[in-house]
């Protein structure tokens, strides 16, 4: 079976692990600063992606897709600096890891596929050209 692609499931699974992480963290190992960090890059992954599949325009989609990204991103850095610190052992780590990978290539997919369109830029002169 092929691992689910769908990016708002993907996205809200992700949110949710990280809470419960979260929570882990905090109550059982009293580690409060990472985590938090991850809370708050983690769960805004999927609240950018629920607003992009909101979104006014295609522009407005592919912006809030990317902006899922870089919190995906940095979610990755916090998940490996809590497994490098010993917060995460090898087991919670390699789970989390590849649950973090699988959605950081869908939204790669994504933004690339519509980052034409985040870039649109006209060119000025070409409009005030005068002949």
């Amino acid at each position: 079976m092929e691992p689910n692609s769908n990016i708002y499931d993907l996205a809200s699974d992700f949110a949710l692990h990280i809470v419960y992480l979260y929570k882990s963290l905090s109550n059982d190992k009293h580690e409060y600063v990472m985590s938090k960090q991850l809370l708050r890059s983690g769960t805004s992954v999927g609240a950018n992606v629920f607003e992009a599949k909101n979104a006014f325009s295609r522009d407005d989609f592919a912006y809030k897709m990317s902006i899922s990204l870089k919190e995906a991103g940095e979610s990755g850095f916090w998940i490996d600096l809590l497994h490098r610190a010993s917060f995460l052992t090898d087991e919670e780590y390699n789970s989390l890891y590849q649950e973090w990978n699988h959605l950081y290539a869908v939204l790669v997919k994504i933004v690339k596929s519509t980052k034409p369109q985040i870039f649109k830029i006209e060119n000025p002169s070409n409009s005030n050209q005068q002949q």
